[in-house]
């Protein structure tokens, strides 16, 4: 329920406070005085999109507030403790709207989005007015209507969770068959694939390896070359490296037997010796290692040339043609199981489709019965509204089926869709001998007011939301309909805390309590102000809504004597 609204810098509103209470509060005043301005306000902090163009001119931001109380069965206090927002104290909703488009939510002062600000919101409060008049001008909406009155929400948001399961197992299942269709032509490619990097034995890094090794293959006479003198220089020509540190180890052997520091040269010279016939037998080995057969450089370069052709086709390196060789042996494997898979999911298309046929058949029996109380209570309510000439009727009839939509959403003719197979429509005939019609074609301004206000009386018990705001109620009444209104608001306010705008008088004596907002100029700025009215004060605008500025005995009259008989 509504407790309290603040709004500041919005539109010509400079800065106002409204605290509500429960039954009907009534918003009056004069035409451009700001009550479309409160209600926008409203709908902004129940999630609508908002505007910079809405911000108060020379202000930088717009800010508005409400507090909510939060009953403890209301679904908004399950949303809110699963986003950990305790709503045990209530629910502060706080919305700033920025002239530079920046703008920002908060509830309980923490920061959410607008579309869980819906979320919750959706719970508490609604607005009818110009969006619930062309709302009920909808058939899809009928259909919503007819299922809250009946009690079917819940089946048909399980027919819709059923439906929307479908939906991705017939595109699997439509995979499968296309894939079984294919199924020998992929086998022989896939086949070939792993055939062909299964014979090509790759070992880990061995292109790394040969390469390496054809770089000393193409320059093998370079490197004998080289060796050949490093061997001949070391240890092979008279007088080699190896000979002369002989030569000087045995010379410093014998200084060594006089100077011990002689001696300590004479080792290191001696490790360099055991150090050059090391290097000499490397040198040695490395030489046999080139002598080999003359053909093994064609046979490195034809095992290159295989091992480059698969890293092309395969993604670049080894280690993707490995990758590869993996998904082709898993894509084999899977094409091996395809008939077991199809009848898997085959198996659950139908079950599924069983419950959303039964939940389909309950839907349709629930508001086939369900059109008949609604269209006998529309009836009464309509008199009650002074429009007992007019015939109202709730259709309920299947949807055909089309040679597009194939079997799977077919029964006995009638094509499912997420809510059932079910098409329902509102029809009206507005005066005796008329034939009824869509809704859409029949009713005046004045009469989808009474239209809107006769559901909203029926499904006052159904209606989850604590909170309504009504903005276009009185549209196209006046006089004694004018009054069956206000009276039929007054009774459906003991249910549910009603705010309405509205220019006539004979709504407005119904009032719990009554705002008048007015427009003033201060300081050359034009302001918008809201102010509850006492018992004298709500004579005087009773009087200017019966009879304009110009207060007269009579008119003040005839408004005590309306408040009074309310």
């Amino acid at each position: 329920m509504l407790r309290e609204l603040s709004i500041k810098n919005f539109a010509i509103i400079d800065d106002v406070h409204i605290e509500f209470d429960d039954g009907l509060t009534v918003l009056t005043g004069e035409t451009g005085a700001g009550k479309s301005i409160v209600v926008q306000a409203v709908n902004l902090l129940l999630g609508a999109r908002a505007d910079a163009a809405m911000v108060r001119t020379g202000c930088s931001a717009a800010e508005l507030e409400a507090f909510f109380d939060i009953p403890e069965s209301c679904p908004a206090a399950d949303i809110l403790r699963e986003h950990d927002i305790d709503p045990s104290e209530g629910l502060i909703v706080r919305r700033v709207v920025s002239e530079a488009n920046r703008h920002r939510i908060s509830l309980n002062g923490r920061t959410v989005t607008g579309q869980m600000l819906q979320a919750v919101t959706g719970h508490l409060a609604g607005i009818s007015g110009q969006h619930a008049h062309q709302r009920l001008l909808r058939e899809e909406h009928h259909l919503v209507l007819l299922d809250a009155f009946c009690g079917l929400d819940g089946d048909r948001q399980e027919a819709s969770r059923l439906y929307h399961g479908l939906l991705p197992l017939l595109r699997e299942r439509e995979t499968l068959l296309d894939l079984q269709r294919r199924q020998a032509a992929l086998s022989e490619i896939l086949e070939a694939e792993r055939n062909e990097i299964l014979e090509a034995r790759i070992q880990p890094h061995e292109d790394q390896f040969l390469e390496g090794e054809r770089a000393v293959l193409k320059h093998r006479e370079f490197l004998l070359q080289s060796l050949q003198e490093s061997m001949h220089e070391l240890y092979s020509r008279e007088g080699s490296v190896l000979e002369r540190l002989v030569t000087l180890s045995k010379t410093l052997d014998k200084a060594g037997r006089i100077d011990p520091e002689s001696a300590a040269i004479g080792r290191r010279i001696e490790e360099a010796r055991i150090l050059i016939e090391d290097i000499s037998a490397d040198v040695r080995l490395r030489l046999g290692g080139l002598e080999m057969d003359e053909g093994r450089l064609e046979a490195v370069e034809k095992r290159l040339d295989t091992l480059n052709r698969l890293k092309r086709k395969y993604g670049g390196s080894l280690d993707t043609v490995r990758l590869r060789l993996e998904e082709v042996q898993k894509e084999l494997a899977a094409l091996e199981d395809l008939d077991n898979k199809r009848r898997r999911i085959e198996a659950d298309i139908a079950e599924r489709r069983e419950r959303l046929i039964a939940l389909s058949r309950n839907l349709s029996t629930g508001r086939l019965q369900g059109a008949a109380k609604l269209t006998e209570r529309m009836m009464q309510e309509l008199s009650e509204l002074r429009m007992g000439a007019s015939r109202f009727e709730v259709r309920v009839e299947p949807i055909a089926s089309t040679s597009e939509d194939g079997d799977m959403f077919v029964v006995d003719g009638k094509r499912m869709r997420e809510t059932g197979w079910d098409r329902v429509s509102f029809w009206m005939a507005t005066n005796p001998g008329e034939e009824v019609k869509p809704l859409a074609r029949i009713a005046s301004g004045g009469e989808l007011s009474r239209v809107v206000l006769a559901i909203h009386a029926i499904m006052a018990q159904a209606d989850a939301v604590s909170t309504i705001v009504f903005d276009e109620v009185d549209a196209g009444i006046g006089g004694r309909t004018a009054d069956v209104v206000g009276r039929k608001l007054h009774e459906l306010s003991k249910r549910h805390q009603l705010i309405c705008i509205t220019h006539l008088p004979q709504i407005a004596r119904f009032a719990d309590r009554h705002f008048h907002i007015a427009k003033i100029t201060a300081n050359d700025r034009t302001i918008t102000t809201i102010s509850p009215l006492d018992a004298e004060q709500r004579v005087f605008e009773m009087a200017r809504m019966l009879g304009g500025e110009q207060m007269t005995e009579t008119t003040l009259a005839h408004a005590r004597e309306l408040l009074q008989t309310a």
